[in-house]
């Protein structure tokens, strides 16, 4: 699915980002342990270069622990990259950022090397959360919507350890289309960027093969794995709006309602903890992505050549 939901703040980010990274000594990068591959910016990645990167799943209590594992072996297998999932409320594990910094960055220690760190991830992922629990106090608005923060902030959570921090920020283009539902599931991007039925469809697809258990289990299907997986996904949506009552005047269903529910549920972990995607689902996404980026990028090279030989063969007009 396509994204299209760049708001003007995001420019700044990504200016703000280039200027203050080269004085920057360790990038966290905040993830979303639901889904750890398509909550990724790639954007930030050609911004920051080659810094050392902490790359944090947020919401390990909302997702699926034997594939968060799975994400965290692939991440730390990076060179110069660490990783770690936590739950931004939890004030224990949100101190294990400092020490895993340092960890990255050794030689930054004391008021004359202090630690200088920039926080960064796509909007939602819960940064600001995480930021009010590390600093023990209420540095940063918070809110269950994309694109709270809207300006730089720079925070103090040790004499030599500074911290900034970033409007969420994602990137123009999203090339792969299974990150875009993926992130309009988890309330990464603006409710009028997207279709919330379609979005709901597309979960429901996932979830029937890979959670099948916790989808019968949350709207009391009465369906085992085999038989739901055999449900089209739009007569899914439409049981779970008569299961919810999700109904109009005259017995109609009412399928955006139904949407709602699913993709709300699906945010607040009612159905379960949920990984959306796994490190295999996700590398075979972005290869298949990246060859059609190539035919599309080969596509638009032979059409400016054309444009180039009609315009060289063109006849002038005479003076």
């Amino acid at each position: 699915m396509a994204i299209q939901w760049f708001p003007g703040h995001m420019h700044l980010t990504r200016k703000a980002i280039g200027e203050r990274i080269k004085d920057i000594d360790v990038v966290i990068e905040l993830l979303d342990a639901r889904l750890p591959g398509s909550s990724a910016n790639p954007l930030l990645a050609e911004l920051t270069g080659h810094k050392p990167a902490l790359k944090v799943l947020n919401k390990q209590d909302l997702a699926d622990p034997a594939r968060t594992t799975a994400w965290l072996a692939w991440y730390n297998a990076r060179p110069e990259t660490s990783a770690i999932a936590l739950d931004a409320s939890d004030t224990a594990p949100a101190r294990r950022l400092i020490d895993a910094c340092r960890q990255l960055a050794p030689n930054r220690r004391g008021l004359s090397r202090p630690m200088r760190v920039l926080i960064c991830g796509i909007p939602n992922v819960g940064k600001s959360t995480l930021i009010n629990t590390m600093s023990a106090k209420r540095q940063a608005k918070t809110g269950d919507e994309a694109g709270i923060t809207k300006q730089e902030q720079r925070i103090v959570l040790d004499d030599d350890f500074y911290l900034w921090d970033t409007p969420g920020m994602l990137w123009p283009r999203i090339i792969v289309p299974e990150s875009g539902y993926r992130l309009a599931a988890s309330g990464a991007v603006g409710r009028n960027a997207y279709d919330e039925e379609e979005v709901a469809l597309e979960m429901l697809a996932y979830l029937k093969h890979n959670y099948a258990a916790l989808l019968d289990a949350r709207y009391r299907l009465g369906l085992d794995a085999a038989a739901l997986a055999g449900v089209h996904d739009d007569e899914l949506l439409a049981l779970i709006a008569r299961k919810r009552g999700a109904v109009m005047s005259g017995g109609r269903l009412n399928l955006q309602k139904a949407a709602e529910i699913v993709l709300t549920d699906l945010r607040s972990a009612a159905i379960g903890r949920v990984t959306l995607e796994s490190v295999q689902d996700y590398e075979a996404w972005l290869a298949a992505a990246q060859v059609q980026e190539q035919a599309r990028a080969q596509r638009k090279a032979e059409q400016r050549k054309r444009n180039e030989r009609r315009a060289r063969n063109a006849p002038r007009d005479e003076a």
